[in-house]
């Protein structure tokens, strides 16, 4: 009886190894600049299926720049997941993020992805004007249709939009700007645009909830997060576009240079890609276009097929990024 448990014992000791095998299956740090449900989703998920513990740490995206530049010799994070496309370039450009190109790469369209896959885009979006209707109304406005409109006299203070420098949003509003009017007329334009901005936020979507609290009349920010405070209740919301013409983000996943966590980070960027992983933020309420050909975006998305979108050069917005923000600081914001 005695080597019969002994053996027992082996086995329940094999078993119980084993089943601490499949509970850590390693762990993964993300810096993300999407919304909070959807990073809390994220990590869920992914957990789930894989059994890779996940924290994330969400930050707008110029922060998210801004950090890994800071910790370049010694990253605490493996992962950064959303924000535009153009804080991506500027990190390939200065050596940030490790090139990896995922075997589910193939499910999104060349236009949405580095072509040496230093990035990779999983959502996209617009540049829109969100509008409180309620003060529109009040004031005798229609609602913005031109980005002149928002010079106009009744919008003194009542403009609200982020920082570029801090935020991703923000800075894809202002490299839409120098693309379509070109850098001149774009910074006389930021220039008059400065008179009627009361405050600059850190983060691209909190303009949103100043205009849905009615503290501001219009908000310059991304058309998916305008539909977000809608459907959360702020209804007096209201959404248009420049008739001139607007840009538009590509949402992107990439891994950090020097990752600690090397084979979990690839294995969160290829399933990223997926339809399924693509798909969890419309089940919380976040409203962005999929680049995964095979997702279904939210009903509720704006097609940019349906916009006056410009030729927007992410490439361009990222390699000129931090010079056209420093001029914006000199120009702009000191005078």
């Amino acid at each position: 009886m005695k080597p019969l448990r002994t053996l027992a014992a082996l086995l329940l000791l094999i078993l119980a190894v084993a089943g601490c095998k499949v509970k850590d299956r390693g762990s993964l740090v993300i810096y993300t600049a999407v919304f909070q449900d959807h990073a809390v989703k994220v990590a869920e998920a992914f957990e789930k299926e894989t059994g890779i513990k996940v924290s994330f740490v969400r930050l707008p995206a110029g922060q998210i720049l801004a950090k890994v530049r800071g910790e370049r010799d010694n990253p605490s994070a493996d992962v950064w997941l959303g924000g535009p496309a153009d804080t991506f370039v500027q990190a390939k450009k200065e050596g940030l993020v490790e090139p990896y190109i995922s075997p589910n790469a193939h499910l999104i369209d060349d236009v949405y992805k580095d072509a040496e896959g230093y990035w990779t885009g999983v959502y996209a979006g617009s540049i829109a004007f969100v509008s409180n209707q309620k003060w529109l109304q009040e004031v005798g406005l229609p609602p913005p249709q031109s980005w002149y409109d928002l010079l106009k006299p009744q919008y003194k203070g009542m403009v609200s939009m982020a920082d570029p420098r801090s935020s991703g949003t923000a800075y894809t509003a202002f490299a839409t700007l120098v693309q379509l009017m070109g850098e001149e007329e774009a910074f006389a334009y930021m220039k008059q645009l400065d008179e009627q901005i009361g405050e600059y936020k850190t983060t691209g979507n909190l303009p949103g909830r100043s205009v849905g609290m009615g503290e501001v009349g219009t908000a310059i920010m991304f058309s998916h997060d305008g539909i977000k405070y809608y459907k959360e209740g702020f209804r007096d919301i209201v959404i248009t576009f420049p008739n001139e013409g607007t840009g538009f983000e590509i949402g992107a996943v990439a891994i950090i240079k020097g990752a600690v966590h090397m084979e979990e980070a690839k294995m969160f960027v290829d399933w990223a890609l997926t339809k399924q992983a693509q798909e969890l933020g419309k089940q919380v309420g976040n409203y962005q276009l999929l680049t995964n050909k095979d997702a279904v975006p939210p009903e509720e998305a704006i097609p940019l097929s349906s916009l006056n979108v410009i030729p927007y050069d992410h490439t361009w917005a990222g390699e000129n990024r931090e010079r056209l923000l420093l001029r914006w600081e000199r120009e702009v914001l000191s005078r």
